[in-house]
């Protein structure tokens, strides 16, 4: 990452000892070699309580050495005027079930907004081989799909679908999409739907439900619109945030709405092959005058989680990362 040698994207590294590791290509890496074993029984189902109680791994690049730490023991390897840059997008409430006209059972996740005025939202379905350009979904509830599941013999619902609450909500299907996605546009603004009919959706290995659904959101997210959480985050409590800010820690947020590149498989063979599907990326103003400022004055520019990475380097990419603390947003398809 070019924005300060000692800044490491992807872990929680010791950060002042050692020089940056030289560079790799892309087209040097294939993407079998990232491949390794995790038993599922090793996978938490539930989160850790308080979040800054989990695990944290730090590496000493310089020796080698790992330590074996507490999260919120990352005040120990942070220096005062440090910058934590961080992503505050939140995570949308799209998960939505619907049923076809024959009665079937749809699954669909909220990817973005395409674009244009039409108001299509690009979505994951499945299953999406059985969908069909032109139909028309009934939207329901968790509640109204337990009910549905208690009476299986019960006949398909009307297009009002099942809510006590008068007739459902629908949903046109529209095109498939080249990257795999299926276009989708509401009778109600997305927003209205998903606080009415959807869930937050969790990575396909977490099989326990989600008690609070805040859990699954960064403590400073603020910004509605990714797909899912970025995770790096998770671990901040409102606590550690005020002890690093005591200790002279600086803080600055980017927004990267995660979409859907974190659900498709990598098929291809080196990692240069694989096309990244775009993402929203904001770094306003104050954000980028701050890295400015961090970089004048010799110090460090720590980005938590590899979706504030992609925003920086999408940054850096637009703006020639120079002094003049240019601000950007769009989309980017930058791999990290």
């Amino acid at each position: 990452m070019p924005l300060n040698s000692d800044t490491s994207p992807h872990c929680h590294p010791e950060l002042s000892e050692g020089s940056e590791p030289p560079a790799i290509g892309a087209s040097s890496l294939v993407v079998a070699g990232f491949d390794y074993v995790l038993p599922p029984e090793r996978i938490a189902q539930t989160p850790v309580e308080p979040r800054d109680s989990s695990r944290l791994l730090v590496l000493h690049r310089a020796t080698g050495r790992l330590e074996h730490r507490t999260f919120r023991d990352i005040a120990d390897y942070l220096a005062p005027g440090d910058l934590l840059v961080a992503n505050d997008s939140r995570v949308l409430a799209g998960r939505l079930w619907a049923r076809k006209p024959t009665g079937g059972r749809v699954e669909l996740l909220l990817l973005r907004q395409a674009d244009g005025p039409d108001g299509w939202w690009e979505t994951l379905a499945r299953p999406a081989n059985r969908l069909r350009e032109g139909q028309r979904l009934v939207l329901e509830t968790v509640t109204q799909i337990a009910e549905a599941d208690s009476d299986r013999h019960a006949p398909p619902p009307p297009q009002g679908g099942r809510g006590s609450g008068g007739e459902g909500a629908m949903a046109e299907v529209g095109p498939h999409t080249p990257a795999g996605s299926v276009l989708v546009r509401f009778d109600a603004p997305a927003e209205e739907i998903a606080a009415r009919y959807g869930q937050v959706p969790l990575p396909p290995y977490i099989h326990a439900s989600l008690a609070d659904p805040e859990r699954y959101q960064t403590v400073y997210s603020r910004v509605t619109g990714s797909a899912a959480a970025p995770t790096a985050g998770l671990h901040f409590t409102p606590q550690l945030l005020d002890a690093l800010s005591s200790r002279g820690v600086r803080f600055a947020f980017v927004t990267l709405h995660v979409g859907l590149d974190t659900f498709r498989p990598i098929q291809a063979e080196h990692v240069a092959g694989h096309t990244m599907h775009s993402e929203f990326v904001s770094v306003p103003q104050e954000t980028a005058a701050a890295i400015a400022q961090a970089r004048r004055a010799g110090r460090r520019v720590v980005a938590i989680g590899t979706t504030t990475v992609r925003s920086l380097e999408s940054w850096a990419t637009q703006t020639g990362f120079g002094d003049d603390v240019a601000a950007a947003a769009g989309d980017s398809s930058a791999l990290t």
